[in-house]
């Protein structure tokens, strides 16, 4: 395909490697960590320019952060958005090598 735009690097900040997610590849689903700005179709878009796929949806969820102590310190861990991509048949996204 043509040359990846750099504002691609942008929207998709990283993949998601958990257990959730390793199942959710067997339904040819990808997880990835997002911008907050970032909307559905920019996702789209970024995927199948960076990764050369077809996406057939995409599901997003903000994660909000938590407060955890750290050393009698409160801290709030920031929120996070998360994309679940699905992919059209016969796509495959191995997240595991790197970009």
């Amino acid at each position: 395909m043509s040359t990846s735009d750099p504002r691609h690097y942008d929207v998709i900040i990283a993949p998601v490697i958990t257990e959730k997610a390793t199942t959710a590849s067997e339904h040819n689903q990808v997880v990835f960590k997002v911008a907050r700005t970032a909307t559905k179709p920019e996702i789209k878009e970024a995927v199948e320019k960076l990764f050369d796929v077809k996406v057939k949806a995409v599901n997003t969820l903000v994660r909000k952060g938590k407060t955890k102590f750290f050393r009698g310190r409160r801290g709030t861990l920031s929120d996070i958005k998360k994309a679940i991509v699905t992919l059209e048949e016969g796509h495959r996204i191995d997240v595991t090598t790197g970009l």
